[in-house]
């Protein structure tokens, strides 16, 4: 408690009642959940198996768990809950299943599990191609989850003849998941809501579990989150939540900052406090973050305060072009590096969108500077490679049922979901598998013959793909099951265009040539290595490359705005600075520039020590090179705090001194070498 400031200690104390704490960025409030997890446990005399604290990354939730770890003995936080909320809707899931009408060993979609099956649906169903309205589809279905609408009050409400479209591809989506057992990333929330609504006994048992909540980064939450915290909490009121209306920035995946306010009218007794010391930045920093976040309109007033040093001037600077930009920061960043000693991990460079990285990547590699983009799609989330590892795990283990029914119709076999239940049903009351199910006479009398037919022709082509895997060179076997088939051919019927797919189709020899290698290089040791050895170090992989979050490698990180939430870099870059860029095109044209200027306050408040914002001059879009505008919130911050740069031909000499003196200094320190 001693390292708490008046506020934090006046948080972790309050159990009262309900608590809102408002939490500025940088302002130690993963320090105030940390330390009420131990004053609950150890002073309230809650035991740790009735305490839940939800997060949203597994992340935060891990680094919350081992600081509470560190604070109290490890025998009172048996059975503390740290998770995120989808761990906790999946525990209750897991628990309540039979209430839900779901068997054991149900499976989970993840957005391109959901994606591929609603793919299947839309050229199964529709009579026109419905061209690029996949992405549209799978969006409107999460939003209706998220704000707890059913497939049928989805088709009620239909504005118009494409909303009914989709509620249709929505009911039959749902359908299908039921009839492959399956759940998919939204419904995590949405059926423990919906279960506890229909069920008091249900609720009342996870409310005698759970006596205590408390929730951080409150302003994320969608409709369906708010509402299992507050069935959870209703009874007791015994809760904490921590958030920034002015760190926002998920409306795109349905976030509330107005949930913040919606709590006041649930609980009237709501006691509101606010932590405004800022332990990270300069006091310029946030000068600036408090002058551009003031232009939104707020419910709750607070302003971030530091005791650290005024710091550097804030640096706004003009480039001639996105080359120009691109070129600047990287030879800022090397210049610096070289003449402070600093660690490229020091350096953060943070953009709107993703493409933006393209040049900057080139420019750094140009330079040898060593760099780590976030949030970058993992080889093994992609859709081709998820369906050849679920392929061969149903080679290495015909009772996986998850496998089977990712690629029973992966390509499409015409095997409709009713013909799928019926299997289910029948395997699940022998206490079988979906393939041990097909080897039985009895399922004759449950599943159609035209169904059951092509299912087990199926399943004879898996056993003898399967023994030819372990009788002969497993590579060609590989190689041939997708040529069996038509792996390919079922690509470009999907894809957008024939680069993509034969992208994605590189992407299948990759991971095959991958498994060859693993092998090879297992010879030269003299030991021999199994295919499901290979197999099982290839999921290994996928699992390190999701951790990779956690590299911490001197490298220079290169994070979109949205992706660098929650985290924190001693000298930082924004990009892009430009009307239509930040804030994007599409805010200007709906009027939601709140957000933008949220995600531009997200950005300033992540540098520790110096922050440069970039725009360029003239951009080129479509082969054409245009004017672009300065972002309006560059015009937001105050004067007294900042310097423009590259708005005279004496910066622009400048600027080629300072490239020619940085390499200078590199090829000297090479040298010495």
């Amino acid at each position: 408690m001693a390292q708490l400031n008046p506020r934090q200690r006046e948080a972790v104390r309050y159990v009262d009642g309900p608590l809102l704490v408002l939490a500025g960025a940088g302002s130690g409030k993963t320090s105030v959940i940390t330390r009420k997890l131990a004053f609950l446990i150890e002073q309230v005399g809650i035991p740790g198996r009735h305490i839940a604290a939800l997060t949203f990354t597994n992340k935060a939730a891990r680094e919350m768990k081992e600081r509470v770890g560190r604070l109290v003995d490890r025998k009172l936080t048996r059975g503390l809950t740290v998770s995120t909320f989808h761990n906790l809707g999946l525990n209750m899931i897991r628990e309540e299943y039979k209430s839900l009408g779901y068997r054991p060993g149900f499976s989970i979609f993840d957005a391109e599990d959901a994606k591929a099956l609603l793919q299947d649906l839309m050229i199964r169903e529709a009579s026109t191609d419905l061209g690029d309205e996949l992405s549209d589809i799978q969006n409107a279905i999460s939003s209706w989850k998220n704000v707890m609408r059913s497939p049928g009050e989805a088709l009620s409400h239909a504005a118009d003849e494409r909303e009914q479209r989709f509620a249709l591809i929505y009911q039959r989506y749902t359908e299908y998941l039921r009839a492959y057992n399956a759940v998919d990333f939204d419904d995590l929330i949405l059926l423990p809501v919906q279960l506890f609504r229909d069920d008091p006994e249900i609720l009342a048992k996870w409310r005698r579990k759970i006596r205590y909540l408390l929730v951080d980064e409150y302003q994320d939450t969608n409709l369906s989150q708010y509402e299992l915290v507050r069935l959870l909490v209703a009874e007791r009121s015994a809760f904490t939540v921590v958030g920034d209306d002015d760190q926002s920035i998920y409306a795109w995946r349905g976030a509330r900052p107005e949930n913040l306010v919606q709590l006041k009218t649930d609980f009237p007794s709501l006691k509101i406090i606010k932590l405004e010391q800022n332990y990270r930045s300069t006091s310029r920093i946030l000068r600036s973050a408090n002058e551009v976040i003031a232009n939104n309109p707020h419910v709750f007033e607070k302003a971030l305060w530091s005791d650290h040093a005024i710091g550097d001037e804030i640096r706004i600077i003009r480039c001639a072009s996105e080359d120009a930009e691109a070129e600047r920061i990287a030879t800022e960043i090397l210049d610096r590096k070289l003449k402070r000693g600093l660690g490229f991990k020091d350096f953060a460079v943070l953009y709107r969108g993703n493409h933006q990285a393209r040049l900057l990547e080139l420019k750094l590699q140009g330079y040898q500077v060593p760099y780590r983009i976030s949030g970058g799609q993992s080889f093994f989330s992609r859709n081709e490679i998820k369906d050849a590892m679920a392929y061969l795990r149903l080679l290495l283990n015909p009772d996986d049922d998850a496998a089977f029914l990712r690629v029973v119709n992966v390509p499409r076999r015409e095997i409709g979901p009713s013909t799928l239940e019926r299997l289910s049903h029948y395997a699940h009351g022998r206490g079988i598998s979906l393939s041990g199910a097909l080897r039985e006479m009895g399922a004759e009398t449950q599943v159609p013959e035209k169904g059951l037919d092509r299912l087990r022709r199926f399943a004879h082509w898996a056993e003898r793909t399967c023994e030819r895997l372990y009788r002969e060179d497993p590579i060609p076997v590989i190689k041939q099951l997708f040529t069996d088939i038509e792996y390919e051919e079922w690509l470009h019927q999907h894809a957008n265009t024939p680069k993509q797919a034969e992208r994605r189709m590189d992407n299948i020899w990759h991971l095959v040539e991958s498994i060859r290698r693993m092998l090879d290089d297992d010879k030269g040791t003299g030991e021999s290595m199994s295919i499901e050895d290979a197999i099982s170090r290839l999921i290994l992989r996928d699992l390190m490359e999701q951790r990779e979050e956690e590299d911490d490698s001197d490298r220079v990180q290169l994070l979109t705005l949205h992706a660098s939430k929650g985290l924190e870099f001693p000298h930082v870059f924004v990009m892009g600075l430009e009307e239509e860029i930040l804030p994007h095109r599409s805010s200007i044209e709906e009027g939601t520039i709140e957000e933008e200027r949220r995600l531009m306050y997200v950005g300033i408040t992540r540098a520790k020590e110096t922050l440069a914002l970039t725009y360029a001059a003239q951009r080129r879009q479509y082969g054409e090179k245009i004017e672009t505008i300065p972002s309006r919130f560059l015009d937001e911050l105050p004067d007294e705090d900042v310097v423009r740069e590259g708005l005279g031909e004496k910066d622009e000499v400048r600027n080629r001194a300072q490239g020619k003196a940085t390499l200078s200094a590199l090829l000297g320190d090479l040298e010495n070498d």
